[in-house]
C-alpha cells in the first residue's frame, strides 16, 4: 500500500509508473530466489540425512575407480568408499604406495582391490590401455577424478615455466578427460545390465581457483574452470543413462598440494573433506547457482554462497583481492626459499 501511494498516477507518467512496478517486482523476485537458495543451502548442509551409497552399488559387489589415490584426498576417497562397501581400483604414480593402501583396504574393510601405476604427466597411451584392461570385466559404478596439480608457488603467468604449464594442463585436463572416456562406458554398461537398479557416479575435483579467476595461479585457475564447464556438460549427456556427474569445489584442504598442515574452520583435513563430499552427493550445498556442482564442506559452502550473492565470482573486487593474497603468498614463499638456501650454503661452508 505504501509503495503504491508513492507511485505517480498513469496520467502523470505511465512509463515511470510501469518502470517502478517492474523494479519492485524484480526486487521481490530476487529476494524470493535468494531466500529459497539460502534455505536449500541450510537443508543440504545441515538437515538432510547422508546419501545412502547402496544406490551406487555399495555392498553389492560393485567397484569404484579412484585416481590420485596414493595420498591425501585421493587416498581418503579410497578409504571411505571401501568403508561403505565398494571394491576399489587404485590409480596413482607410485606402485609401492598403492600396494600398501590396497592391503589396508582389503584387511580393514574386506573389499577387493586392484592397483594401476599411472604417471598422468606423461600422457602415454599405455596408461589408459592399462586402466581399460584392468576394469574390462569389473562392474564399475563410481569414478573419482582426483588426480591434479597446481603451481609450486604462485607465479605470474608470463614467468611460468613451460613444463609447469604443460604438466598442469596434461594432468588436470587431458588425463581427466581420457580416463573418463575409458571408465564412463564401463559404468554405463554396469548400470544398463542392472536395469538401473543402481546408478553410476562420476565426481571430478574442482577448486576455488576455478570458481574465481585467480591471478598468479592463472594456468591452474583456467584448468579448473575448464573442468567446471566440461563436467556440467557431461552431466547433461550422461543423466539419461543413469549416471550422476558432479564437479566438487573446495577451498583449501591440508595436503601435499596445498602445503598446509594445520586444520582450521575453513581448512579441513582430507578425512573431513571427503566425508562432506560423500555425505552430500547429488546436492549443491554452497553451489546453489550452478548445475551439477557441489561445494560440500560447510565453511567452503558458506564462502561460495556469500561471494556469489554479493560481489560475484567474476567481479573486479574479487579478482583484486585474489591478486593481493597470492602476491603475498608468493613473496613469503620466495623469502622462505632464500632463507633455506642461505642456511644450506652456511652448512656446506661449515
Amino acid at each position: 500500500m505504501f509503495i503504491t501511494e508513492l507511485l505517480p498516477s498513469d496520467s502523470e507518467n505511465p512509463l515511470l509508473h510501469y518502470a517502478l512496478y517492474g523494479a519492485m517486482l524484480f526486487g521481490v523476485f530476487k529476494l524470493t530466489t535468494g531466500t529459497l537458495s539460502l534455505i536449500a543451502l541450510i537443508f543440504d548442509l545441515f538437515i538432510l540425512p547422508p546419501v545412502n551409497f547402496q544406490k551406487y552399488g555399495a555392498k553389492k559387489g560393485k567397484w569404484a575407480v579412484v585416481t590420485g589415490a596414493s595420498d591425501g584426498i585421493g587416498k581418503e576417497y579410497a578409504l571411505q568408499l571401501a568403508k561403505k562397501g565398494l571394491n576399489v581400483v587404485l590409480v596413482s604414480r607410485t606402485q609401492s604406495k598403492l600396494e600398501l593402501i590396497a592391503t589396508e583396504l582389503e584387511s580393514k574393510y574386506k573389499v577387493s582391490t586392484k592397483v594401476i601405476a599411472f604417471d598422468a604427466s606423461t600422457d602415454e597411451e599405455a596408461n589408459y590401455v592399462a586402466i581399460k584392461d584392468a576394469i574390462a570385466d569389473l562392474p564399475v559404478t563410481v569414478l573419482i577424478n582426483n588426480v591434479g596439480q597446481s603451481h609450486s608457488i604462485p607465479v605470474p603467468f608470463l614467468e611460468t615455466e613451460e613444463k609447469e604449464m604443460r604438466d598442469i594442463i596434461t594432468i588436470n585436463n587431458t588425463a581427466t578427460l581420457k580416463i573418463t572416456q575409458v571408465v564412463a562406458p564401463v559404468i554405463a554398461s554396469t548400470v544398463k545390465k542392472e536395469k538401473k537398479k543402481v546408478r553410476g557416479l562420476i565426481l571430478t575435483m574442482g577448486s576455488f581457483g576455478g570458481l574465481l579467476p585467480t591471478p598468479y595461479l592463472a594456468t591452474y585457475s583456467g584448468s579448473k574452470a575448464f573442468l567446471q564447464a566440461w563436467s556440467a556438460a557431461l552431466a547433461g549427456e550422461l543423466a539419461p543413462q543413469g549416471i550422476d556427474v558432479e564437479l566438487i569445489i573446495s577451498y583449501l584442504v591440508t595436503s601435499a598440494m596445498s602445503k598446509i598442515r594445520r586444520t582450521s574452520a575453513t581448512i579441513p583435513n582430507p578425512k573431513q573433506f571427503v566425508a562432506s563430499v560423500l555425505r552430500g552427493v547429488g546436492r549443491r550445498n554452497g553451489a546453489q547457482e550452478r548445475y551439477a556442482t557441489n561445494t560440500p564442506y560447510w565453511s567452503h559452502a558458506l564462502m561460495h554462497f556469500g561471494i556469489a550473492n554479493t560481489v560475484g565470482v567474476f567481479s573486479k573486487l574479487a579478482n583484486t583481492l585474489n591478486l593481493k593474497m597470492h602476491k603475498s603468498i608468493r613473496a613469503r614463499a620466495l623469502k622462505k626459499a632464500a632463507r633455506l638456501s642461505s642456511q644450506s650454503q652456511s652448512t656446506k661452508s661449515d
